[in-house]
């Protein structure tokens, strides 16, 4: 049941990444650092208590506690906003491109996901992020949650193991093939937007959510 609920939240979460992710940019922020800390706040539970991921009252509990601190900073401060969006995302690509590289102990996926997460933060701190990048990576780190949550709703892996070996690429190839594809309508999607493509994430950010329309 854990595993249905997640991947309902993941396929409806990074679907709307994926084909929105220049649009209702603050809200979109907060709604992804929401994600992102729901994750965080779960995942320290399950190492600290070793009791299983989202498997205790506690672990639910942390886990939105810390989605709402990450959607409300992400909301109100637009640099925090980039930060937590671009680590995240990088966190979700890196992990996914070393599991399709056949990388197979969990740490690994880790270390690399984290390097990425940093990697993609700095730029985004050191440039004036244009929206031309945010729209791929939105795309891609969005068709990657899809995809990991609907292997979580048809069992192909578990919440405990989903970054395991048994979810890379030379087991489930037809998966990972789906992804990019849908990574590359998403961009096609967002990039209808033509206008969009000259501003940066900043002038984006701080436009009213009602004002920003496909």
């Amino acid at each position: 049941m854990t595993d249905t609920v997640l991947g309902l939240l993941a396929v409806a979460i990074g679907a709307f990444l994926c084909l929105r992710g220049q649009w209702a940019m603050r809200l979109l922020l907060a709604i992804w650092g929401a994600f992102a800390g729901f994750a965080v706040g779960a995942g320290l539970v399950d190492r600290l208590t070793d009791e299983g991921y989202l498997d205790t009252a506690l672990g639910w509990i942390v886990g939105v506690l810390v989605a709402l601190l990450f959607a409300a900073l992400a909301y109100l401060f637009f640099a925090v906003s980039i930060i937590l969006a671009m680590a995240s995302m990088g966190f979700v690509l890196g992990g996914a491109l070393a599991s399709a590289l056949g990388v197979a102990e969990p740490w690994g996926l880790l270390l690399i996901g984290a390097l990425c997460g940093v990697a993609l933060a700095g730029i985004a701190i050191v440039t004036n992020l244009p929206q031309l990048l945010l729209i791929v990576i939105s795309a891609l780190a969005g068709a990657s949650v899809v995809i990991a949550g609907l292997m979580l709703m048809f069992d192909v892996v578990e919440s405990d193991n989903v970054l395991d070996a048994e979810a890379t690429a030379g087991e489930h190839s037809l998966w990972y093939v789906g992804g990019l594809v849908l990574a590359a309508v998403g961009m096609v999607v967002q990039l209808r937007q033509a206008g969009a493509i000259r501003r940066t994430v900043r002038e984006t950010w701080s436009q009213p959510t009602s004002s920003t329309r496909p």
